[in-house]
């Protein structure tokens, strides 16, 4: 289950219409929204595809000016992919959040696994 929150925007004066699009077209459940046309969403699928083609079909809302995603939540939809990635050493992490390593003393060579 993936779950989004996203910000719509529209002209202030098609406010109400764009809402009432949004409560009709089963495509997200309305949070909340303001006097300036601004609108924050909540979209849900069982897959990322899902979920952009519904942030599709709301972003062709006429008089949406705009419709982007503000913050996403997948459930699990990459937990097979999860073993695979390099984890990073404790070493590492500490040496990046150091207080007495100057940010210019850093020489990057295209990764960091040997830091």
């Amino acid at each position: 289950m993936n779950i989004s929150s996203v910000v719509v925007k529209c002209a202030p004066e098609y406010i109400e219409f764009v809402l009432n699009e949004l409560h009709q077209s089963g495509q997200c459940e309305v949070y909340a929204h303001d006097e300036l046309g601004r609108i924050i969403i909540i979209l849900e699928g069982e897959n990322t595809e899902e979920e952009s083609e519904k942030l599709r079909k709301v972003q062709e809302i006429p008089h949406v000016l705009s419709a982007e995603m503000a913050m996403a939540f997948s459930e699990n939809e990459f937990a097979e992919e999860q073993g695979k990635f390099e984890v990073l050493s404790d070493n590492l992490i500490n040496f990046l959040n150091a207080e007495d390593v100057d940010a210019k003393d850093i020489i990057y060579h295209g990764h960091l696994k040997d830091k």
